[in-house]
């Protein structure tokens, strides 16, 4: 592929680099930075960049309204409040997701799926913003995340196969950040755990993708990290139409600094990965159908915001929130890998403030949970591979054989 190195306007990288973050850091910025993102994409989920401009009366720059006022009644939204600093589904799903973390304490697999996240969603309710109130989450769920009750609730499928028959889609990718952290610079095994884990959720490149989405978080705490190289972690790792679709994407970053004039491009190299057509709203007949050869929208375009930005929250996210479309969830992927790699200071104070207060969410909460999961998991994988090495030692003496 071309090279991903910064473009030639870009202003110098600076004589000396900032402490690198440590990783309790880390983890709060890339949670908080997909609460953010999730939250400013919201309100223009589902448009196209020319719409959002007629909407607004040029891009979007912070924390916007619901798209109709109405916002109750209208259609097809209804009877979401997108809007007003209000995180979706994709924070709802994320915070889930830690909460199985912190009742298991290890890692995960597609059986805690089953055993931990479905009754968390169907048991306890929970303060949901766009609903404002307080209902079960699994009330707020698309049908593509009301598949897992469905199969391994209802229908009692295997879990590492429930995935299989669900519509392919970014459902699984988009709350796969907690997995990525809690395997802080290890992107391989990020990969594998989301890969596994997404099984009872998604399947085909809807399943490769949480793998990937979960590597490049894991990538980008890794110290000395950089959008350049987060993103060739994820070519070293992806694969068949999700790795062509990023390299394509990125390939197109790579010749942008500013997100405005990289919109048409994009767009233009994502189309023909993406299943869904040029109708967001209205899908192609073979959208969201198991494939070898596609990928879906949001991942690429993330990743290719992320160069883009440079590591800038502001120009990373804003830039994925006026693309347009899935732009919450594009949103929520690039502000978790800039939060990742910068911390929690990457993310603009004001806004994360602000949708705290909106969303009545202690955004803070589910990253100290989370960071001290990422520290037992850590050690007891240590104590894990000591033993396998002790083992190992004792197979290969002179003396055993």
């Amino acid at each position: 592929m071309t090279t991903l190195s910064t473009p030639p306007e870009a202003p110098p990288a600076p004589s000396a680099s900032p402490p690198a973050p440590p990783l309790a850091d880390r983890v709060t910025g890339a949670l908080i930075g997909a609460a953010v993102g999730d939250a400013l994409g919201g309100p223009v989920e589902g448009y196209s960049p020319e719409q959002i401009v007629e909407r607004h009366g040029g891009r979007v720059t912070g924390i916007v309204g619901p798209w109709n006022e109405d916002w109750r009644t209208a259609r097809p939204l209804a009877p979401y409040h997108k809007g007003d600093g209000h995180t979706t589904d994709d924070t709802l799903m994320t915070h889930a997701l830690i909460r199985v973390y912190a009742s298991v304490r290890d890692h995960l697999d597609a059986y805690a799926m089953a055993s931990h996240l479905v009754p968390d969603l169907i048991s306890a309710p929970r303060w949901i913003p766009e609903l404002e109130t307080e209902a079960l989450p699994l009330q707020r769920l698309s049908l593509a995340e009301k598949w897992l009750v469905t199969r391994l609730h209802y229908g009692h499928v295997d879990p590492r196969e429930a995935g299989a028959g669900n519509i392919v889609n970014c459902g699984a990718a988009m709350y796969m950040a907690p997995v990525g952290l809690v395997n802080a610079a290890h992107p391989a095994a990020a990969y594998a755990e989301a890969i596994d884990l997404a099984g009872a959720h998604q399947s085909s490149y809807g399943r490769e993708a949480a793998g990937v989405f979960a590597a490049a978080v894991a990538a980008a705490c890794v110290p000395g990290a950089t959008p350049v190289s987060v993103v060739e972690t994820c070519l070293a790792l992806a694969k068949d139409g999700t790795r062509a679709a990023i390299e394509a994407v990125c390939e197109v970053a790579a010749r942008h600094r500013r997100p405005e004039s990289a919109l048409r491009g994009l767009r233009e190299a994502v189309t023909p990965f993406d299943t869904v057509g040029p109708h967001y709203r209205s899908p192609s007949l073979g959208a969201r159908r198991p494939s070898r050869l596609h990928s879906i929208e949001e991942l690429p375009i993330a990743l290719g915001m992320l160069l883009i930005g440079s590591g800038d929250y502001r120009r990373t996210v804003l830039g994925s929130v006026n693309y347009g479309r899935d732009c919450d969830s594009i949103a929520t992927m690039s502000g978790a890998l800039v939060g990742a790699l910068g911390g929690e200071q990457a993310v603009p104070g004001e806004w994360a403030r602000r949708v705290a207060e909106a969303s009545r969410l202690d955004l803070h909460a589910p990253a100290r949970v989370l960071t001290e999961v990422a520290y037992e998991i850590f050690a007891r994988d240590t104590e894990r591979r000591r033993a396998h090495e002790a083992a190992f030692a004792r197979l290969t003496a002179p003396d055993a054989r």
